[in-house]
């Protein structure tokens, strides 16, 4: 088996445990995500399966959509429903103040990544250096919501349709909403609606794993694709780095490079005018 299987991962269960499920169940093993979900959260998850494995860092950049619940008054110190009570405010928010602070965390943007994550900062995890109590000063990172909007709005608690760049903590962003508008938040409820090309269209819950369609690797990833001649796939796998021209694939900034009958051959970019293959795929060439 190779491609990506996409689930509707459960509350409750970390993505490790859900990639461990398939490929428990599936018999395979090779399998890795396509993007963590944090095990509060539920919805799409991308398992790459056989040579799909490679496609994983690819699926990582995609950008992602998610809903999500927020309830305005409490703050966290893990910024969800699951951590520690660190403050509580009565919410005293209208409408207009909250539809504000939307406004306001639209676009390109820094934020800072909380600090119950899994991000390293001097070669340790940061939710290792929080669960020991400590809290050091994060390096903010380059985010991008290009769409936030009100759903539903009950106080304390709001609902919000998110679709945002990759590395975006959700958690973080309920949490900065909530500072804005004078209340504070934790995150509630945390739901992926998609990650890159996949939707929850094509997921299955687990446990209707049997269902779940393999996406070819091919069909896997937003990348431009090139058709390759047959007189040229040797070369590929041998790594020659060929002219980029020969693919017309100038301006391209990453592309997948396919066979004539439409089986993945590389993931390959640019560089000083010559094809470099990030990676290649002679296990699925037929």
């Amino acid at each position: 088996m190779h491609g990506v299987l996409v689930i509707d991962k459960p509350a409750g269960m970390s993505s490790a445990t859900a990639v461990e499920r398939v490929r428990r169940e599936l018999g395979i093993d090779r399998a890795g995500h396509g993007g963590t979900l944090d095990p509060i959260a539920t919805g799409v998850l991308a398992i790459c399966v056989g040579a799909g494995t490679k496609l994983a860092q690819f699926l990582l950049a995609d950008n992602k959509a998610y809903e999500a619940e927020g309830v305005l008054g409490v703050e966290t110190d893990t910024l969800d429903r699951t951590g520690r009570i660190v403050d509580e405010r009565a919410v005293d928010i209208s409408r207009e103040a909250l539809l504000a602070a939307l406004a306001g965390h639209r676009g390109a943007q820094s934020q800072v990544p909380p600090m119950y994550s899994a991000i390293k900062q001097g070669g340790v995890r940061l939710y290792h250096r929080a669960r020991a109590g400590e809290e050091v000063v994060r390096v903010p990172r380059a985010i991008r919501i290009d769409h936030l909007e009100l759903l539903a709005f009950e106080p304390p608690r709001f609902r919000i349709a998110i679709a945002c760049s990759k590395g975006t903590y959700i958690r973080s962003l309920v949490a900065d909403i909530g500072r804005a508008v004078g209340a504070g938040a934790h995150l509630a409820e945390l739901r992926r609606t998609s990650s890159g090309r996949f939707s929850l269209d094509h997921a299955v819950p687990l446990d209707r794993l049997a269902e779940a369609k393999l996406i070819p690797p091919a069909q896997s990833t937003d990348l431009p694709a090139v058709t390759v001649p047959p007189d040229l796939v040797a070369q590929i796998f041998n790594g020659v780095q060929l002219p980029i021209a020969t693919f017309a694939a100038d301006g391209l900034e990453r592309f997948q490079l396919l066979d004539q009958a439409g089986q993945l051959l590389a993931v390959a970019h640019p560089q000083d005018g010559r094809t470099v293959y990030d990676r290649v795929f002679p296990e699925l060439a037929r």
